[in-house]
């Protein structure tokens, strides 16, 4: 029989290693992905369909269609028995399953970060996956349209304040886009042509983008402010209900609207496999395969990858990163199973970062060189036309359409509040 390969979790890390994968072992080997969808999600870009540029269907990338020759199972895994090397899940239809593997890719990704803040569990929405940006692009829509309704200035107010928790890429890209599309909204409302809407961006780092340049830090910053985009910085939230925010200033915010971008944390499934962790994600070598059980390989946002040019330091969960680490995983699979590779350990030379501040404004160092601006927009839209794998024609004519067209702000209704819950936060997650 043909060894097994399976691969959990088809995001950045699982996608790229099957697809490198399939290329590589061609029939010598079976290739089998486990994911809880369909398709592979392209993230970067979900704040455009938040902000209602891009539909939704143009960020998915049908598994089926960038996999072929892969078989892919659609369930979510429960729990890996990895002496018998068996892995149990259960399937989308409820029913249950399990499969052995010959080698393991274990890239489960990352879930939302936490923090035990009164409130947030029960008022705030997440921004991590397709229902949470059809959601929040019908709430921001729907807010905007009951501020222009109401005659309480209190009510409208409240309605027309939006208030993002993370200054990080996603939470930047999500207050720029969210920014632009209530500005439009409010400038074809009479009642608030005058009164444009409230954007708060908060986090309790010093700068905006804490982790990437300083210069694309300043460079959002500027964009942002110019666009009155009011920056809290070293400021968090200390209790959010139905009515507002109260933030460690003291200050109150009535608002209808938090946004929780505060980061992510590995999956809580890591830490079930009762293997070595380090801050929740798996400890793998320089190879990226788990001390002790060889056959088995982490990646992405579920591994602690080394990094061999900073001593005591892991690859940061970044989708460059995820990416990278994939491919290389697919590569010492394959060595490992004699088909002519040669074993390589993980290196990551930083091609720069890219944000996108919505409009023809964008902050960008592609090799180190800061860019601003419309240069800043064109590489950044031409970066993620040349990572996303599929859906290029059909991006680029969005892009195009959106140029020349009023945008449409409808509400569809698909996604309710219930159906994109953030979790209950504990203080054990919030380490």
């Amino acid at each position: 029989m043909r060894p097994r390969v399976v691969v959990v979790g088809a995001g950045f890390a699982g996608f790229h290693a099957a697809r490198r994968l399939r290329r590589l072992v061609k029939n010598a080997a079976e290739v089998v992905v486990i994911s809880s969808t369909n398709y592979f999600l392209y993230v970067p870009l979900l704040p455009q369909t938040a902000g209602g540029v891009l539909d939704p269907r143009r960020l998915a990338v049908p598994l089926n269609q960038q996999l072929p020759g892969v078989r892919t199972v659609p369930g979510e895994v429960d729990a890996i028995d990895f002496g018998q090397r068996r892995v149990d899940f259960h399937t989308l239809g409820g029913g249950r399953g399990s499969t052995h593997y010959d080698r393991l890719v274990v890239a489960v990704g990352s879930v939302h970060k936490l923090l035990p803040v009164p409130g947030v569990a029960e008022h705030a929405h997440g921004f991590r996956g397709i229902p949470e940006a059809l959601y929040l692009r019908d709430h921001l829509i729907r807010q905007v349209e009951l501020a222009a309704l109401t005659d309480s200035q209190a009510a409208r107010a409240a309605c027309n304040t939006f208030v993002v928790v993370g200054a990080g890429y996603t939470g930047t890209e999500v207050a720029a886009h969210g920014q632009l599309l209530t500005y439009k909204l409010a400038q074809r409302l009479p009642p608030l042509a005058s009164t444009p809407p409230r954007w708060l961006l908060l986090d309790i780092a010093p700068r905006v983008l804490p982790e990437l340049d300083e210069r694309l830090s300043r460079t959002a910053s500027r964009v942002l402010r110019r666009r009155g985009v009011e920056l809290y910085m070293g400021t968090s939230v200390e209790k959010a209900t139905a009515d507002g925010v109260q933030l460690s200033t003291g200050e109150h915010i009535p608002t209808r609207t938090l946004v929780w971008c505060v980061g992510v944390r590995p999956d809580p499934l890591v830490e079930s496999f009762g293997l070595p962790t380090q801050k929740g994600r798996l400890v793998v070598n320089e190879r990226l395969q788990v001390p002790d059980h060889p056959e088995v390989y982490a990646c992405g946002d579920a591994a602690a990858v080394p990094l061999p040019d900073q001593p005591g330091r892991v690859a940061p969960m970044t989708a460059q990163h995820a990416v990278r680490q994939g491919k290389l995983v697919a590569h010492n699979i394959a060595a490992s199973l004699g088909l002519g590779q040669i074993p390589r350990a993980y290196r990551h030379r930083d091609l720069g970062f890219v944000v996108d501040l919505a409009g023809i404004q964008a902050a960008a160092n592609p090799l180190g060189l800061a860019l601003g601006g419309p240069l800043a927009a064109a590489v950044t839209h031409g970066y993620h036309l040349a990572s996303i794998p599929g859906n290029r024609l059909r991006i680029a004519s969005e892009w195009l359409l959106e140029a020349l067209l009023p945008r449409q702000t409808v509400q569809l209704g698909l996604v309710g509040p219930q159906e994109v819950p953030l979790e209950t936060a504990s203080p054990e997650l919030a380490r």
